[in-house]
């Protein structure tokens, strides 16, 4: 990354995401005020002139830090010496599709991506995938990118930790700040875990806090899983702003020191940590030191938090035997 200058590759932009998320990387939100920004936006032939008219409306904030914009529909072009890939488009799942069919599509998308990646982006490029299913779009491009760390790669679960805060700031009526160490474990699915057992309210064991176990256990865990449904089905389309603050929220907390006492959520390529399976693209708690970033060790995993953890982990292990064929092509 040249010094006060960063090219990021965002693609599917003329997207609802998308444009939730470019006029806040223009305004200098993700990479702050002293950093000078080239947007490359990659969007399907029949969506550029959609991103042509998200570009004029960006030129017309006249952003004093917004440097250069690109769009094309070419991966090659859109990803040549990023920084930054932003990987936001995907095909949505469709009334009638299982969710191996959406993988098996997807996958040809991010195969074409990955391999883009590798050939033009820089090799220190990071890329954090938001498109669905976000875990094994970013197993796929981690396999295809042969050229680029596979510690680069990281799929979007700070939307899930952002939902799972929201609903015990409901439940306890305490302030946002009070709240630590609720992280996503896992898949982002209906599969993952949002570990209440190892998070503290003003210090206090939010088991304790909330005292309704039962709560936490079944009605919290599927309010939080569930929560991307709900919104598709109240406002009749998939969440764009709040997908798009979360990834804000993720660039900045890997581009700064993580507090000693707290940890995000951030699906990174699997060492083995807590018995998952090495090479996953999975949730973990994890802290960063503003250059690299490490899995928190040592945290206690009672039963309950074992099994939650293992059905995501099994949820993945299928989705990567369901695309394999495709990466030996």
């Amino acid at each position: 990354m040249k010094e006060n200058r960063v090219k990021v590759a965002v693609t599917g932009a003329a997207g609802q995401i998308g444009y939730a998320l470019l006029f806040r990387i223009a305004a200098g939100e993700m990479f702050g005020p002293g950093t000078k920004v080239i947007l490359s936006l990659l969007e399907l032939p029949q969506a550029i002139d959609a991103a042509k008219g998200v570009v004029m409306e960006l030129q017309d904030c006249a952003f004093p830090l917004l440097e250069n914009i690109e769009v094309s529909d070419s991966p090659e072009v859109a990803f040549a010496d990023a920084d930054w890939a932003l990987l936001v488009g995907s095909v949505p799942r469709k009334k009638g599709m299982e969710r191996k069919d959406l993988i098996k599509i997807n996958s040809q998308i991010f195969i074409e991506q990955g391999k883009a990646l590798s050939q033009t982006a820089r090799k220190t490029c990071k890329v954090l995938v938001v498109g669905n299913p976000c875990n094994t779009n970013a197993f796929i491009a981690k396999e295809t990118a042969r050229n680029i760390d596979p510690r680069n790669f990281f799929a979007l679960t700070m939307l899930d930790q952002n939902r799972a805060y929201a609903q015990i700031v409901q439940k306890t009526k305490v302030p946002l700040t009070a709240i630590e160490g609720l992280v996503i474990w896992g898949n982002h699915s209906a599969t993952q875990f949002p570990d209440f057992y190892n998070a503290t309210i003003k210090g206090r064991p939010l088991i304790d806090a909330v005292a309704d176990e039962e709560w936490l256990q079944k009605d919290f865990i599927q309010k939080v899983q569930q929560r991307g449904a709900a919104i598709i089905h109240a406002r009749g389309l998939s969440s764009a702003a709040s997908a798009a603050n979360a990834v804000i929220n993720t660039v900045q907390k890997l581009l700064n020191p993580t507090a000693s006492a707290e940890r995000f959520s951030l699906a990174v390529v699997s060492d083995g940590s807590y018995g998952i399976e090495k090479g996953l693209i999975f949730s973990f708690p994890v802290r960063s030191n503003g250059k690299d970033w490490e899995i928190v060790s040592d945290l206690p995993l009672n039963e309950f938090s074992q099994k939650k953890i293992k059905e995501s982990e099994q949820e993945l292990l299928q989705e990567r035997a369901a695309i394999k064929s495709l990466l030996e092509k």
